[in-house]
């Protein structure tokens, strides 16, 4: 059934993956497996109603009730207390109900695909980014525990984060930032001290995100490490000890956020807090094993799925985005007909949706490197220069996508009481978490510097010209990525010799070219595939787009091409209906 946003009153009370073809586009093509389809079927078909029903309309009340820190109880004690509106507590609590931090339970205790659960948080994403934000952190922080606390303690905690009760249900954080460090981990001066089997924690973090969760995971110094980011190591803190008294910190003041209210984010005094140290082995718990080195790898693996789950949050605004408009659009009468049968808006709409496609499908293509790469080596290296480019790409578009959409809307766009202020406001967090895009940008040329893993990244862009040049309605775009894939190599080239200053001068300037490049290829492969499939031509005309956009340097800034292609087929691209291959050629 194709969407009908004339029909629709609003974009809430919905069921979100029903009139979203393009998601169940993504899933036909990275889930061949009958078995794998079936169980995302029956996930993400039940997130849809789910998240547009219930959790959506929800999320509204909670923007405007936002978390209070409750310092003292009526007697004067310290009683450092969070108190949150119920709609943001039954928000958690219906994820925790469906599964939501324990999906592996649900597939027969085995690991759930990728692809499942970006397409579960992308749902959750386009009703609120700071649900995912406390409960993909829950996720973050199950993995390190299981892999790294004490047997003592381990199946406890890791029962509690993962259980489907929400009474007993435990959540996750994650301390990083300090006020002097920001960006720079390696100035943080929070200290580890050994205390026999594990260790005591001294110093503050100013910027803690799900701040009354249960179980922290935290990065510290241990006692004579050496300075910079090696020196760092990895604990995993419990909010409360054993018998119920506060574990060594107080929260000193939460944080008064321009979006994303509802997950509480603070700063916190860590005095005397007992942890254990998130080792390779047992014998990590030894002072000598906390001073190896690879304490800031093992929050840079949780920092990693927190990136990839950042890009996600980006791609559900950009989707809420543009569905808000669509509808908005189609009610919208100005001058005698509605205003999404005007050019300007036709093509702002087009646009959205093809720019939202774009990052859809190298977001989602992270999930699934393994499945188009050549070998396991090359799919991790594809993952590691693809989750900080898909991040700095979704989340920078999605403040424009937030923005463009409010502005169809209008004078009620504007408005605290229509759902798109909201959106914008939530949107400008997400280039700024976990890594400003400077900081992405930089990220990706560690990548490409110290594992090349560019080099895996260029191979799987030849392989999807190879895939497109079968199809005649794909020589276009396939044409601009191949032209962008040699400016890519020559930029690369160059940059290899140059100084240091203009490496970096020009550090997001390659990282954009790279994403361009990347998003490219990857609608060449939803084309190809979509043509082989049942000969439609929809997806062709989206790399045509995209490709006319942001590879191809048309003459007059593209006036005298006369291309009409969100003129002509401005209805099947919005409403996801079949293109004839043979008319796109």
């Amino acid at each position: 059934m194709l969407p009908d946003y004339a029909s629709y009153d609003e974009a809430v009370g919905l069921d979100w993956y029903e009139v979203d073809p393009n998601l169940r586009f993504i899933l036909d093509r990275l889930l061949p497996d009958p078995s794998e389809r079936a169980f995302a079927e029956e996930v993400v078909g039940e997130y849809g109603p789910l998240v547009g029903r219930s959790i959506a309309p929800r999320a509204e009340i909670t923007d405007k009730n936002g978390p209070v820190l409750e310092r003292y109880d009526h007697w004067g004690r310290e009683a450092d207390r969070v108190v949150h509106h119920q709609t943001w507590l039954d928000n958690k609590a219906d994820l925790v109900r469906h599964d939501y931090t324990s999906l592996h339970k649900r597939n027969g205790n085995k690991p759930v695909p990728g692809i499942v659960t970006a397409a579960v948080n992308y749902l959750v994403c386009q009703a609120e980014t700071a649900l995912i934000c406390a409960m993909g952190m829950t996720n973050g922080a199950t993995d390190i525990v299981q892999r790294y606390a004490p047997d003592a303690v381990r199946g406890d905690i890791v029962a509690r984060l993962t259980s489907t009760d929400p009474d007993a249900a435990w959540e996750g954080g994650m301390f990083l930032t300090e006020r002097q460090g920001g960006s720079d981990v390696g100035a943080n001066t929070t200290t580890a001290v050994q205390d026999g089997d594990e260790w005591r924690l001294y110093g503050e973090k100013f910027f803690c995100s799900n701040i009354d969760a249960d179980v922290f995971i935290v990065l510290a110094r241990p006692e004579g490490a050496p300075p910079g980011a090696r020196g760092l190591g990895t604990f995993i803190v419990p909010r409360r000890l054993p018998d119920g008294s506060p574990n060594g910190f107080h929260m000193r003041r939460l944080k008064p956020k321009l979006g994303t209210v509802g997950v509480p984010t603070g700063e916190v005094v860590l005095e005397g807090a007992l942890a254990w140290l998130a080792g390779a082995s047992k014998e990590s718990a030894t002072g000598d094993a906390a001073r190896d080195g690879r304490g800031i790898n093992r929050m840079m693996e949780m920092v990693n799925g927190s990136r990839f789950g950042v890009a996600i949050m980006g791609l559900g605004i950009h989707r809420r985005s543009f569905l808000e408009a669509a509808i908005y659009a189609a009610h919208r009468q100005q001058w005698g007909q509605r205003i999404d049968r005007y050019p300007l808006v036709r093509e702002t709409l087009v646009d959205l949706l093809v720019e939202l496609e774009a990052g859809m499908a190298v977001t989602f293509e992270c999930a699934a490197a393994s499945r188009g790469a050549a070998d396991e080596e090359e799919a991790r290296l594809l993952r590691r220069i693809l989750i900080p480019l898909a991040k700095m790409r979704a989340t920078r578009v999605a403040v424009g996508a937030a923005s463009t959409a409010l502005e169809v809307l209008g004078g009620n766009g504007y408005m605290n009481d229509w759902p798109m202020a909201r959106q914008f406001r939530d949107a400008q967090c997400h280039p700024i978490w976990e890594g400003t895009e400077n900081i992405i940008c930089l990220d990706v040329r560690r990548a490409m510097r110290g594992e090349n893993a560019h080099e895996a990244l260029l191979a799987r862009v030849e392989r999807s010209l190879d895939g497109a040049a079968p199809y005649e309605a794909l020589a276009r775009p396939a044409e601009a990525v191949a032209s962008a894939l040699k400016d890519a190599r020559e930029a690369i080239d160059y940059l290899a010799s140059a100084d240091d200053d203009l490496q970096l001068l020009h550090a997001r300037r390659l990282a954009n070219l790279l994403a361009d490049v990347s998003e490219g290829a990857v609608l060449l492969d939803e084309a190809a595939w979509a043509l082989e499939r049942d000969g439609d031509a929809r997806k062709a005309l989206v790399a045509r787009r995209f490709a006319r956009s942001h590879l191809e340097h048309p003459a007059v800034r593209g006036i005298v091409d006369d291309d009409r292609t969100v003129l002509d087929y401005f209805e099947p691209l919005v409403r996801y209906g079949k293109v004839d291959g043979a008319a796109a050629a």
